[in-house]
């Protein structure tokens, strides 16, 4: 089967032919019907050879945290309601299954998962960029249904990730309300509609360009900024000099997470979802009293079967562009030059 593999680390990733895996007990494979490109990937092929190495990530590895497909085979022993040709979202951040966050379907926050070596896919373990592959335990996959696999698939990450950042703070985010998104790609435009769908919050949003906010006000938006150096004394002035009641930071860099904790009000969330290196330094004094700074990390199971339930509602939808896995190396570089509207899904 044709795969997209990161074979050596600072070089693109290629597409090769490898053995179609065999699922073992308990394991189940998938016929790969969409995988999707995020970030995560580049961050992760950005990393020197110590860094990558003391990560522990294997070489090869074949990409991909973002996967759908249908069941072609389950492994020996499997018990599960779902059957031999079932259209299933694969859930990534894979849990030990027993630990108290992994019984509450919370495996992203699995206490366990580095003791026992236990990987997503595509970040560590193989990925969905291949035209099939392995899910180590049918707890993992969650119905489709009649939903498009291709425009769906980011979901199980672009959805799923600004879901769980938004949740905890929709009981700050009522009517009258401000809640901020800074930067309005592949998971923030996701991110602009759950608060449109679930939040009586006028949604403030920010991006580096007029294209981006483009895609901004077509999801939803209420107002749009360019994210320069006057967008913190706009967003004060739109607010009434009060702050935003949450903030919301896709970007997570070293200019944005500063203009996140600047525009926070008082008992505000200020929420950094990406990982673009940057960090939060706040004391009293520098910030408003009693916000709140989090650091979430993807979702629980049961959120991505909330997600899906928005899409299938027609509350969110995901802008993508599609490539074959032949064109994938194209979909990354595409990525890496900030050249993507919205995600990119790839399609074997």
């Amino acid at each position: 089967m044709k795969a997209l593999r990161y074979v050596e680390v600072g070089k693109p990733p290629v597409v090769v032919d490898i053995p179609v895996p065999k699922p073992g007990p308990g394991q189940v494979l998938l016929k790969v019907t969409a995988g999707g490109v995020c970030h995560s990937d580049d961050y992760v092929m950005g990393l020197s050879e110590e860094e990558y190495t003391a990560a522990g990530y294997p070489l090869p590895m074949t990409l991909g945290h973002e996967g759908a497909g249908v069941i072609h085979e389950l492994g020996e022993g499997v018990k599960t309601t779902l059957k031999v040709g079932d259209a299933v979202a694969v859930y990534g951040p894979w849990g030990c299954g027993y630990c108290h966050n992994c019984s509450q379907g919370r495996e992203n926050y699995c206490t366990n998962a580095a003791a026992l070596g236990i990987t997503p896919p595509g970040l560590g373990t193989d990925g969905s960029m291949a035209e099939y592959m392995i899910v180590d335990d049918p707890r993992h996959l969650v119905p489709l249904g009649d939903l498009d696999p291709v425009k769906n698939v980011s979901l199980t990450d672009a959805g799923l990730t600004p879901y769980h950042a938004i949740k905890r703070s929709l009981p700050k985010l009522g009517a009258g309300t401000y809640a901020v998104v800074i930067g309005t790609g592949g998971l923030g435009h996701v991110g602009i509609q759950i608060l449109k769908a679930l939040s009586g919050a006028t949604v403030i949003a920010l991006d580096v360009n007029d294209e981006k906010l483009a895609l901004a006000q077509h999801v939803g938006a209420d107002i749009t900024l360019l994210s320069d150096s006057s967008a913190s004394e706009k967003i004060l002035e739109i607010t009434g000099g009060l702050g935003a009641n949450a903030v919301f930071d896709f970007v997570g860099a070293k200019p944005t997470i500063p203009l996140a904790v600047s525009v926070a009000g008082i008992e505000a969330d200020v929420t950094i979802v990406g990982i673009g290196g940057g960090d939060v330094n706040f004391g009293f004094g520098s910030i408003n009293y009693d916000v709140a700074v989090r650091v979430p990390y993807w979702g629980y199971r049961s959120e991505l079967i909330e997600v899906l339930d928005l899409a299938r509602a027609g509350k969110i939808d995901v802008e993508i562009q599609q490539y074959s896995l032949d064109d994938g190396p194209a979909a990354y570089e595409a990525l890496g030059a900030n050249a993507l509207r919205g995600r990119a899904v790839i399609v074997p």
